[in-house]
């Protein structure tokens, strides 16, 4: 079990990059079009360096859902490899077999 200050500090961080999105986004397409006058490009490119680090999508962390595992992720189920095999092993994910050869 991941620490709970760990998973909290992730939330906050999925929040914040939920709620800065839009405006992330369209600060980028105003710095990334060639079109632009550079003085305009050049003021979003400082507007955006301004926006906290954390409402950046590549800050957030995926976790287990059940224990908050920060490795070895499977995002189709968004479990762990551990979680995935025992909820599997228990008959708990439906048409999910163990492997033999």
């Amino acid at each position: 079990m991941a620490k709970k200050s760990a998973i909290e500090k992730n939330g906050r961080r999925a929040k914040l990059a939920r709620q800065s999105a839009p405006r992330r986004l369209r600060l980028k397409e105003i710095a990334l079009d060639r079109t632009a006058p550079p003085e305009e490009r050049f003021a979003a490119q400082l507007k955006l360096a301004m926006l906290p680090r954390n409402g950046s999508r590549t800050r957030v962390r995926n976790r287990c859902a059940l224990t908050g595992r920060p490795r070895g992720f499977y995002r189709k189920f968004r479990l762990s490899r551990i979680a995935v095999r025992e909820l599997a092993s228990s008959g708990q994910i439906p048409g999910m077999l163990k492997s033999s050869w």
